[in-house]
């Protein structure tokens, strides 16, 4: 993948969660579905709509197609990764061959105006992009909609390395006295878990690797950090932004949140690094005209004019921006979909003891945030906050 994309898609993950992720609610979100859309937007915008997509997606408007072209083309070729885009218009709109000739293959549909019709179609097409992961698209169908473009985006990962299950009593923060659903493993391999810090407080990093070349970072912070914060922080940690410090070079004690280094017995020599941690699903709508100026649609969803000459002859403004997401943390892998759409409205794991050795323990017991990463190019695919465990009813 080119640096530049996966730096630009990368800053927008980063200010996004810092936005998005906050107070006592879990979510998930996708800037990777999101950028490709707002590049196919800026290149067929115009005036002020161009420059501030230009600026959201941190590269120049006119080479922002075959960015978004060259990226949705690599992500397809991530292992465990299924990639789409989606074009639906009504017939009666003209669009430019030029812009649409630079969008990817992919879908291409009409709309009917037969909000039945249109949503079944629609939906379709996000279940089966998403392997029934999302069931619905996320775009409102107006009576004045005039044009969705529509990507989808879904993983699944196995660990190379599952957990055991078992039930905890969590005692820490807002969990305290409730049953979950606990995964635990043990691993010699010190550094998975890295600590880094940063102007809030140490945040403790936990990689946990997956069998297709992605890997999913478990984020804790300390307990009265902003969640927003902790995420983003976790993000440049795990895209190298931002240096970090494994556990073998840590010192002992307790280095970062969730985290106790010290020596122990063992049957081996080998150093030990014990994890425990709990199942989580959560799912998030989100509405990105709420952080309009953050995707750069403030102007573009101004429908007292036409924003985007690039793309058709009528004025079009943007009447809505949505992100429907889902990820899913168990005992033998990992499962994280979103589709994003915007529609264009008229514009307007009792042995003998023998030996001593470095030993480290880290919980995830409280709210913690998570990161899918690629692991070649560290473009951040997913990333979330977990306000809830899985927990177990008597």
């Amino acid at each position: 993948m080119r640096n530049t994309t996966v730096r630009a898609v990368n800053r927008l993950t980063t200010r996004w969660a810092r936005q998005a992720v906050t107070g006592n609610h879990g979510t998930v979100l996708t800037a990777a579905g999101v950028w490709p859309l707002l590049a196919f937007l800026a290149d067929g915008a115009g005036g002020p709509a161009r420059a501030e997509l230009a600026e959201a997606l941190g590269i120049p408007a006119e080479s922002a197609t075959a960015a978004a072209r060259e990226l949705l083309a690599d992500l397809a070729g991530v292992r465990g990764l299924q990639a789409a885009t989606g074009l639906w218009t009504k017939a009666d709109l003209s669009l430019h061959g030029s812009w649409l000739t630079g969008l990817p293959e992919g879908a291409r549909g009409t709309l009917t105006g037969d909000e039945d019709t249109d949503r079944k179609a629609l939906d379709g097409w996000a279940a089966d992009r998403t392997g029934g992961l999302i069931e619905r698209m996320p775009a409102p169908l107006r009576k004045d909609t005039r044009l969705v473009l529509a990507s989808a985006l879904a993983l699944r990962l196995k660990w190379i390395q599952p957990f055991r299950t078992g039930t905890v009593v969590l005692s820490e923060g807002p969990w305290a006295g409730r049953s979950a659903l606990a995964l635990y493993r043990s691993t010699s391999l010190l550094d998975r878990v890295r600590v880094t810090q940063t102007p809030t407080g140490p945040v403790t990093l936990l990689e946990v690797v997956g069998d297709r070349g992605v890997d999913v970072h478990l984020v804790l912070g300390e307990p009265d950090a902003r969640p927003g914060e902790v995420l983003s922080a976790g993000a440049a940690a795990v895209t190298r932004a931002v240096p970090s410090t494994g556990a073998s070079l840590l010192p002992e004690g307790n280095p970062g949140p969730g985290l106790h280094i010290g020596t122990v017995r063992s049957a081996g020599r080998e150093p030990l690094l014990r994890v425990g941690t709990v199942a989580f699903e959560v799912g998030a709508d989100h509405d990105l005209l709420d952080h309009a100026r953050l995707f750069g649609l403030h102007a573009a969803a101004d429908t007292r004019a036409g924003h985007f000459p690039g793309i058709g002859s009528e004025p079009l403004a943007v009447g809505s921006a949505r992100q429907s997401a889902t990820a899913r943390f168990h005992a033998e892998g990992f499962e994280a979909a979103a589709v994003t759409a915007v529609d264009l409205v008229v514009g307007c794991a009792l042995p003998r003891y023998r030996y001593r050795v470095r030993h480290a323990q880290v919980s995830f017991h409280r709210p913690f945030g998570f990161l899918a990463v690629h692991r070649t190019s560290r473009l951040v695919l997913a990333a979330g906050w977990v306000a809830e465990p899985v927990t177990l009813t008597p």
